[in-house]
């Protein structure tokens, strides 16, 4: 029989990584997507579920249920709640359970960072020293500016803000990376930006604005990311792969 794969996903990863477990033969793969975004990163192979799990416990359930084999953890790096779900769920059912992490971008010489806890401490580290602002930390993010009314923002997220959500003053521009250098730094140009406020996502889709502020001298508020679950964790989809071969090995015994 085949093992059952839950890939909880929703970013670039997660769908490579579907599309190659797909093509173990004695691997069964179910995608999970939290339904956040209106276009997500959607896997062109097996089972595709959208929505939550109702927390640890419904995410459980689901594991015994169906019954789950083996899950993996490929959500974006800022998805701390769903990560700690997971973890607790797969060591409730004796699930083996893997966390696929994106490095974090590191800074290098020329990077002007101003490193900073959570999207609060950014607001506040922007008083004072900032006027025109480039915030690309998504759309669920945005009411942490919504304040800052001496500021003038330029908001990109994939989607738009939920209805009533406070929104910074500025403009809202609509769009999925990867981004060109080109593009970025034309873009902070152009809008004359003197001010980056950035996740720390990791990855190459939009790193580019971030070596485009450093060619141009911009600072960056860098929000560092939230602390993830103490359990096995790699780096890119070829480990994920070699992960789920041995555990495939293990469980013929």
């Amino acid at each position: 029989m085949k093992k059952r794969l839950l890939i909880l996903g929703g970013t670039g990863d997660a769908a490579e990584l579907a599309a190659r477990a797909s093509q173990i033969a004695q691997i069964e793969v179910i995608s999970s997507l939290a339904g956040r975004t209106q276009q997500p990163f959607t896997p062109k192979t097996g089972t595709v579920r959208i929505g939550g799990f109702g927390g640890a416990a419904g995410l459980a359930e689901f594991l015994l249920d169906r019954p789950i084999d083996l899950l993996i953890d490929a959500t974006h790096p800022f998805a701390a709640q769903i990560s700690a779900n997971a973890a607790v769920a797969a060591a409730e059912c004796n699930v083996p359970y893997l966390m696929l992490v994106r490095p974090a971008w590191e800074r290098v010489e020329g990077d002007r960072w101003i490193e900073v806890a959570s999207h609060s401490e950014a607001a506040k580290a922007l008083l004072g020293q900032s006027q025109r602002v480039f915030l690309t930390i998504g759309r669920q993010e945005l009411a942490a500016f919504a304040g800052l009314d001496a500021i003038w923002f330029l908001m990109r997220a994939i989607d738009p803000p939920a209805l009533n959500t406070p929104v910074p003053n500025g403009k809202l521009l609509l769009a999925r990376g990867p981004f060109s250098l080109e593009d970025e730094r034309q873009l902070l140009l152009e809008y004359q930006i003197d001010t980056i406020v950035s996740k720390n996502s990791g990855g190459g889709a939009t790193y580019a604005k971030v070596v485009a502020a450093r060619e141009l001298g911009i600072p960056v508020v860098m929000v560092q990311r939230p602390p993830i679950p103490d359990v096995e964790q790699v780096d890119n989809v070829n480990q994920a792969i070699a992960w789920l071969i041995n555990q495939l090995l293990v469980m013929s015994y």
